[in-house]
């Protein structure tokens, strides 16, 4: 049974999607649904999806406040973009728990490392104007703190990077050979797919990369300016990975324990074995990082092809349960150590 592995919903993905889209639109009557789509980086069903959600949006939900937009499947119209504008609007008024959380997460953002001046300045002030509205619910956003982790400094830090186009020096973690490296990367823009990346320009490999922001250990933004080739961005509506027909091709069989395999790695082909397993092929550049996965999947599943894949991998996993079986026999033989002195 030949498939394709379905991208997962992010709901802050689209959330931040549809609200760009808003923006969009407005400045875009009639706008076509390919070109929208493409300049989203999305799929035509993804988008259309997403318009079926904007009617249920507004300022708030009387029915004229409400955005009033469709689609005849070419062209998007949107019949009252007045409903957002000053003319149409009435002052905002806050709830109590509203304007709490919006101080505190305001408060919050501010903190965050590598945020420009100038944006923590107007975030401020911003801050004080909504304080001086909330009137006595500000006082309850002042007992509360949020800490962002910290891939919240690494996007600040890849942010102003790319905003005031300077190089990126980063330790990185890399899961496929299990080592950390230092590389200078000249970014090239922000991508939010299920995790969130930077797509850059590695000054090590002389090549494009894409950098996974929770796998950087360490960051700094270099004073030397950034100067990426110019590089024609990809299309990410059918995911980050998205193998090249030159890639090597691996075969994969796993049990039914495994079948999630085929929901998350791209593939050519999952046809259905007797036992409730599928035979997986599917094409990576960088073979060898499949070993984890075989790690991963244990008695689940094996590595069928190539035929060096598959032998590194059973070596992988002689070594790995040599060395459990190492520590098994020390921890039995401290317990037998302790109950003899006692």
């Amino acid at each position: 049974m030949a498939g394709k592995p379905v991208r997962p919903v992010n709901a802050i993905d689209q959330t931040r999607r549809m609200l760009s889209l808003v923006t969009y639109l407005r400045e875009r009557p009639g706008a076509r649904v390919e070109d929208v789509a493409r300049a989203f980086g999305i799929s035509e069903d993804e988008l259309v999806s997403d318009l079926d959600v904007l009617p249920m949006c507004g300022t708030s939900f009387r029915g004229g406040d409400l955005l009033d937009i469709d689609t005849d499947g070419e062209r998007i119209w949107w019949h009252n973009p007045a409903a957002l504008g000053a003319e149409g609007a009435e002052p905002l008024r806050l709830a109590a728990d509203e304007a709490t959380a919006l101080l505190v997460a305001a408060r919050a953002v501010s903190t965050l490392p590598g945020l420009r001046e100038s944006d923590r300045q107007a975030l401020l002030r911003a801050t004080a104007k909504v304080e001086t509205a909330a009137g006595e619910a500000a006082g309850a956003s002042s007992r509360l703190s949020v800490t962002f982790e910290s891939e919240g400094g690494v996007f600040a830090d890849v942010d102003r990077a790319i905003s005031e186009r300077r190089r990126l020096w980063i330790r990185y973690y890399s899961p496929a050979r299990d080592e950390v490296t230092e590389r200078e990367i000249d970014p090239i823009r922000l991508v939010s797919v299920g995790h969130t990346y930077v797509e850059a320009w590695c000054r090590r490999s002389e090549a494009r990369r894409t950098f996974r922001l929770d796998r950087v250990a360490e960051i700094k933004i270099l004073d030397e300016p950034s100067a990426p080739p110019e590089v024609e961005l990809r299309d990410l509506s059918e995911g980050l990975v998205q193998p090249a027909a030159e890639d090597p091709e691996v075969v994969v069989e796993v049990g039914p324990g495994g079948r999630w395999v085929a929901e998350y790695y791209p593939h050519d082909s999952a046809d259905e074995l007797a036992d409730g397993g599928l035979r997986i092929t599917l094409r990576t550049p960088e073979p060898a990082s499949l070993r984890r996965l075989a790690l991963r999947l244990g008695r689940d599943g094996r590595i069928v092809s190539p035929a060096e894949l598959a032998d590194s991998a059973r070596q992988a996993a002689r070594e790995a349960l040599a060395a459990y079986d190492g520590v098994e026999a020390q921890s039995a033989d401290g317990a037998h150590r302790d109950h003899d002195g006692q």
